[in-house]
C-alpha cells in the first residue's frame, strides 16, 4: 500500500524530466504494468476524497491566472456609473433593464432592489407609480409561492417577503396607491396568502379614505416663484376668508448711481379688515412689535414669516362689546340657556385663559433685515394711518437668513440691525424711504377653500 500511496503522489505532482517526459528513475514506476494473466481480474486503485482535495502548492499556479480581476461591483457603484451625465426616470429605468439581463436568476436582486429604493429619490422617481412595479418586476417569478400551508404557516422565504413589504411601505410613505399590475406582480411572485399580499390590502382599503380627508391640502409641486409660494403660505397660515394678500415689492436688480449693483427682496403681506378694525382701536401710547423670522414647513420646503403684534391691553383698558344678534345668523356667536344642572356635575376644574395679544399683519420677504421689514411697516401705512403715530419696535431673531449688517444698510434711515434689536419708530418715514408699492388683492371667499 505504501508504493500504490507514492505513485498516486507522484502523478498528482506531475514530476518530469527536463524532457517534459517523467524522470528516468520514476519511469519504471510509472510504466504501466503487463497484462494479467488469464482468469485474474484487473484491479484498479482508488484514491481517498482527502487526497484529491488536498491544496496544491502555490509555486503550481501561473502567475498571470492571480492577476485577475476579482473585485466586485456594489449595487450603489452601478447606478453611478449609469448615470454619470444625468440622474433621470430613464437612466434608473436602465440600470433595473441592465440588472434584469444580467443574470436570468435574479442573483442578488434583495440586496440589489434595497439599493434601488434608497436612490429613488436622487432620481426623482420616488412618486411614480411605473417605476415601482418595474422595480417588484425584478423579483423571480413563481420561485417564492408556498406550495402547501406549511410552508404559509413557517413564512416561506422571509427575507425575500420582508424586501417586498420594504417596497410597499416606501410607497405608503410617499402617499403612491397601488394599482392592478402591482396586485398581480405581488401575486405571480409571493402569492395570495403572504405578507407583500396582506400589506397591498391594508393599503388598498385605508388610502381611499384617507385621500380626501384633509381639507387644506398642500399641492404636490410647490410654486418656484418666492412671490407666489409667499402668497400660498401667507394664504394658509391666515385664518379669515377676508384676508387680502399684497405684494409691496417685487423682487428685481437695480444699479446706483455709483454703479453698484443692489437686489431688492420680494415684500409680500396679508391683513384682514378685522385686524385693520383692530389696528384702529389700539392704543397710540402702547408700541407694537415687529418679530421673526417663524418657520413654516410646506412638505419639504421651509419659508420664514414675520408678524406684527402688540402686548395684552390692560385690565383696565378691555372692554366687553355685547354681541350683535344680527352678525350671523347661522352660528350664533351667544346663547343665554337656562338649564338645570345635577348635583353630580364637577364644576371644581379651572382651563387658564392665554392672551397672547392681537396680531395685526403678517408677512414674508426675501431677506430678514431692518431696512426691509421698515418698508413693509411703510406699505401698511395706507391703510393703517395709526402706524404713523404708535412707536415700532422690530425683536428679530438670528434666523437661518443673516441678517443686514450695519454698514450696509442705508445711512441716511438710520436704523440699527442685527439680532433682538429693538429701534423705536415714532414718526413716518421720509418720502425718500416709500417703496414703489405694487398693491394686489385678492379676496379669499371666492375660493371656498385654502389652496
Amino acid at each position: 500500500m505504501r508504493c500504490v500511496r507514492c505513485l498516486l503522489r507522484l502523478q498528482s505532482l506531475g514530476v518530469r524530466g527536463p524532457s517534459g517526459r517523467p524522470g528516468p528513475q520514476y519511469a519504471a514506476l510509472l510504466q504501466p504494468a503487463s497484462s494479467p494473466p488469464q482468469g485474474q481480474v484487473l484491479r484498479h486503485f482508488h484514491g481517498s476524497p482527502a487526497c484529491a482535495k488536498r491544496p496544491v502548492p502555490a509555486d503550481f499556479f501561473d502567475e498571470g491566472e492571480g492577476k485577475k480581476d476579482k473585485s466586485l461591483v456594489t449595487h450603489d457603484d452601478l447606478f453611478e456609473r449609469v448615470a454619470r451625465d444625468a440622474k433621470t426616470k430613464a437612466t434608473f429605468n436602465k440600470v433595473l433593464d441592465v440588472f434584469t439581463k444580467k443574470d436570468i436568476r435574479r442573483r442578488g436582486h434583495v440586496e440589489f432592489i434595497y439599493a434601488a429604493l434608497k436612490k429613488m429619490p436622487e432620481f426623482g422617481v420616488e412618486r411614480d407609480l411605473a417605476v415601482y412595479n418595474k422595480l417588484l418586476d425584478v423579483f423571480p417569478k413563481e420561485v417564492f409561492v408556498p406550495r402547501n400551508f406549511i410552508q404559509r404557516m413557517f413564512n416561506h422565504y422571509p427575507r425575500q417577503q420582508e424586501c417586498g413589504v420594504q417596497v410597499l411601505e416606501q410607497m405608503e410613505n410617499y402617499g403612491i396607491m397601488p394599482n392592478v399590475e402591482t396586485k398581480v406582480l405581488l401575486v405571480q411572485i409571493f402569492g395570495e396568502k403572504s405578507h407583500p399580499m396582506r400589506k397591498y390590502q391594508r393599503i388598498m382599503y385605508w388610502f381611499p379614505k384617507f385621500k380626501h380627508l384633509n381639507p387644506f391640502p398642500v399641492p404636490l409641486q410647490l410654486p418656484e416663484d418666492p412671490v407666489d409660494l409667499a402668497r400660498l403660505s401667507l394664504t394658509r397660515i391666515a385664518d379669515d376668508l377676508d384676508a387680502k394678500v399684497t405684494v409691496y415689492q417685487m423682487p428685481s436688480t437695480d444699479i446706483t448711481e455709483a454703479g453698484e449693483e443692489i437686489t431688492l427682496p420680494h415684500i409680500v403681506g396679508i391683513q384682514s379688515p378685522d385686524q385693520i378694525e383692530l389696528l384702529a382701536k389700539h392704543n397710540p401710547s402702547r408700541p407694537v412689535f415687529v418679530e421673526g423670522p417663524f418657520p413654516l414647513w410646506l412638505r419639504k420646503t421651509c419659508v420664514y414669516y414675520y408678524i406684527l403684534r402688540a402686548d395684552p391691553a390692560p385690565l383696565e383698558e378691555k372692554t366687553e362689546e355685547p354681541y350683535d344678534p344680527e352678525r350671523c345668523f347661522d352660528y350664533p356667536l351667544q346663547l343665554n340657556l337656562e338649564l338645570s344642572r345635577d348635583l353630580g356635575d364637577d364644576e371644581s376644574f379651572d382651563v387658564d385663559d392665554l392672551d397672547e395679544g392681537p396680531v395685526f399683519a403678517m408677512c414674508m420677504t426675501g431677506r430678514g433685515d431692518q431696512a426691509t421689514l421698515n418698508q413693509w411697516i411703510s406699505g401698511l401705512q395706507q391703510n393703517n394711518p395709526i402706524l404713523g403715530q404708535i412707536p415700532t419696535l422690530f425683536r428679530l431673531d438670528a434666523g437661518p437668513r443673516e441678517l443686514q449688517s450695519v454698514a450696509d444698510s442705508d445711512p441716511g434711515h438710520g436704523y440699527r440691525t442685527g439680532p433682538q434689536s429693538e429701534a423705536q419708530d415714532g414718526a413716518e418715514p421720509s418720502p425718500e424711504a416709500e417703496p414703489d408699492i405694487i398693491v394686489e388683492e385678492e379676496p379669499r371667499r371666492s375660493q371656498g377653500m385654502k389652496q
